[in-house]
């Protein structure tokens, strides 16, 4: 049995708190490695570590941190085949959708080498006689992230490299589900030339989560997760006077008009609903075609795509279209809400829940699901169901449909598919969600745009990477200086004001 470690100064370490999580093969349910959890001494370690080696880190010149990120960028490529199996291994990804994972995180380093650009301040010239004034953007010191299981090698990369860009030091506390991923990107971090303690890797639980939060010498967190996790962490993070920015659920609707082409959207919904095994923060779990006409298409489109869906181990081939969940216990929870939709009254329109796959009996697989007829008030289209399940609620309007997508608690990502441009128009600028999709099914923004939802799916200011991410790793100092010139002429105990 493989025992992982935690990656602190430059070096595996080995956990000494005596408390591990399993690390699962979700493909067959055998555990296939230890995973140490942190205590708060060992978290407070790597918090000493870092804040030893920060100062030097933001003294180097932010041209020669981004030359690291470029060595970074070549040694993500390199390794982008061994990093995706690793990943696919721990979490179940199809190998394509987990080198995609590789790949997303790694532009966010790419927009990162534009640091010197993005950390350059302001500066005005005779603001009052013989006064300059210039701004600058400092790092913040030591700053941490806690990330989800899902995206073991984006959303990392989403935190540390504009960290460490800024010239931060960063500590992440990756899923345990999955940690090996965040490992090895420490390790190619400091091959790239990264000094050591810059970016460190602590796998652990809640109680290494309430040491970062409560740690003094921290001064941001980011996590990305379930709403109520995300709520707890901002709160107690500001409490502690950290910045903060959390990433929760989502519920993600997308809106077929009457006059949109039925294969697309139903070739869109496939992809956007059932990748991953709809373990995406950004999966479209809801359909609402408007109009009974557009809904009864659209089911027939759906259907035959649905159940010709591929589902097996990433072993299996490139041809494979979705994996296993992750655990037991999430493939249990996506059970029980399907479940309560058909208790509730909706039609199971296509029935995954006698699926077996020979041979991987004891895996984490769930088939796919489709439900029609769905309405708001029941738990399959309030709840973040977060398994391949589709559920289809049918709108008679457009004013109807767009409705639902605002009233709903949470506001990530929403798609529209239509030909008409008004329509596209009139959605994009009234709709209460944070990241919009025409025509396009996920609506994921590249690196030097920013990622971030809108109500209970964000809570903090600032989204993640893009121009934000240099402002939330950075404080702002403004300097006023004088230099006369002459006979100094003794002090002055007013305000200075313009004359």
């Amino acid at each position: 049995m493989q025992e992982l470690t935690h990656y602190l100064n430059g070096a595996h370490v080995k956990g000494t708190s005596g408390r591990f999580a399993d690390v699962m093969n979700p493909a067959t349910g055998e555990v296939q490695a230890k995973c140490p959890l942190a205590s708060k001494e060992e978290l407070e370690q790597a918090v000493a570590y870092a804040a030893a080696a920060q100062p030097a880190w933001a003294a180097t010149n932010p041209q020669r941190r981004a030359r690291v990120l470029m060595k970074l960028v070549d040694l993500l490529n390199r390794d982008m085949d061994k990093l995706a199996e690793a990943l696919s291994r721990e979490h179940g990804k199809t190998l394509p959708d987990a080198a995609g994972d590789v790949q997303r995180g790694l532009e966010v380093v790419e927009y990162c080498i534009g640091a010197p650009q993005l950390l350059k301040g302001e500066f005005t010239d005779s603001a009052g006689p013989g006064i300059d004034m210039y701004s600058m953007r400092q790092a913040l010191g030591v700053t941490a992230g806690i990330t989800p299981f899902n995206f073991p090698a984006m959303i990392p990369m989403w935190m540390f490299a504009p960290a460490i860009a800024c010239g931060n030091a960063f500590i992440l506390k990756p899923s345990e589900r999955d940690p090996s991923v965040p490992l090895m990107l420490a390790e190619l971090a400091e091959e790239a030339g990264l000094p050591k303690g810059i970016l460190q890797v602590v796998n652990g639980d809640k109680e290494a989560v309430d040491a970062i939060l409560y740690n003094d010498v921290i001064q941001s967190v980011g996590f990305v997760g379930s709403t109520p996790i995300a709520e707890y962490i901002y709160g107690t993070g500001c409490a502690q006077g950290k910045r903060v920015q959390c990433f929760g659920g989502a519920k993600n609707h997308m809106i077929i008009m009457p006059d949109a082409d039925m294969a697309q959207a139903a070739d869109a919904l496939i992809g956007a609903g059932y990748g991953a095994a709809g373990e995406r923060c950004m999966a479209i779990s809801v359909a609402v075609p408007v109009g009974e006409e557009t809904a009864d298409k659209l089911i027939a489109e759906l259907v035959p795509r649905i159940e010709s869906l591929k589902v097996g181990p990433y072993t299996s081939g490139n041809d494979v279209d979705y994996g296993p969940v992750v655990t037991a216990a999430a493939k249990a929870n996506i059970e029980r809400l399907v479940q309560t939709g058909i208790d509730q009254g909706a039609e199971l329109v296509v029935d995954g829940r006698d699926f077996k796959l020979q041979g991987y009996e004891d895996g984490f697989f769930v088939g796919p699901h489709l439900f029609d007829r769905a309405t708001k008030d029941m738990d399959i289209y309030k709840q973040e169901i977060f398994g391949p399940v589709l559920t289809c609620v049918r709108a008679q309007t457009y004013e109807e449909a767009i409705g639902l997508a605002m009233d709903h608690e949470y506001g990530n990502g929403t798609a529209i598919f239509t030909r008409d441009g008004d329509a596209a128009r009139d959605f994009a600028n009234r709709i209460n969600v944070g990241m919009v999709g025409i025509n396009v099914p996920i609506p994921v923004p590249l690196a030097y745009h920013t990622f971030g939802g809108w109500k209970k799916s964000v809570f903090g200011d600032l989204n993640q990477h893009g121009p934000d991410a240099f402002k939330f790793y950075t404080r702002t100092k403004t300097v006023t200086a004088r230099w006369p010139s002459g006979i100094k002429e003794g002090g002055e105990f007013s305000i200075p004001v313009m004359e």
